[in-house]
């Protein structure tokens, strides 16, 4: 079986967790930023990250995966700077399984990651009462992913490779 692990990451959340994905699969595995990408083909099996942007998958990998995600086997995996338990994170992740339209969805991971500085700074400029306090939030959201959470995406992508190879 052929796997690629394909990410985007602006601050290196999402390329920790891909890395950490990598190094569970055995086999042949190709692992790449999904800006290198022109699309999905030649393996079995793809694992695509991304973070969480404006409440729902970021930009460039919402339209790479409108794009390219049909027919093909995908693991999801997401990161946020949102507590796990987060009442909305639900609809953010079913806004990113729907950018998938007509993949086979095998999986999806998602943990929290550091809310960059510059962007909690952009988003208390907004103005919304709800946005500044999420941004206030930032202090929780530092050294994200922590070895937990990338013991847990390593543990995920075992069973997924297990299960997914049977």
């Amino acid at each position: 079986m052929k796997v690629l692990v394909t990410y985007q990451s602006q601050t290196g959340n999402t390329k920790k967790v891909a890395e950490a994905i990598y190094g569970e699969i055995k086999g042949q595995k190709e692992i790449k930023e999904l800006k290198e990408l022109k699309g999905l083909e030649g393996y079995d099996l793809y694992f695509v990250g991304f973070p969480i942007q404006a409440f729902g998958p970021a930009h460039q990998a919402k339209i790479f995966l409108e794009e390219h995600a049909a027919g093909k086997n995908l693991v999801l995996f997401i990161t946020h700077a949102s507590p796990e338990d987060e009442e909305l994170l639900p609809q953010w992740l079913d806004a990113c399984q729907v950018a998938a339209v007509g993949a086979n969805i095998v999986g999806i991971f998602n943990c929290r990651g550091e809310l960059d500085e510059k962007v909690a700074e952009l988003i208390k400029s907004s103005g919304d009462p709800k946005l500044d306090a999420w941004a206030d939030l930032r202090p929780d959201t530092l050294g994200q992913p922590d070895a937990a959470r990338l013991e847990r995406a390593r543990v995920f992508t075992r069973d997924i490779m297990k299960n997914f190879s049977n």
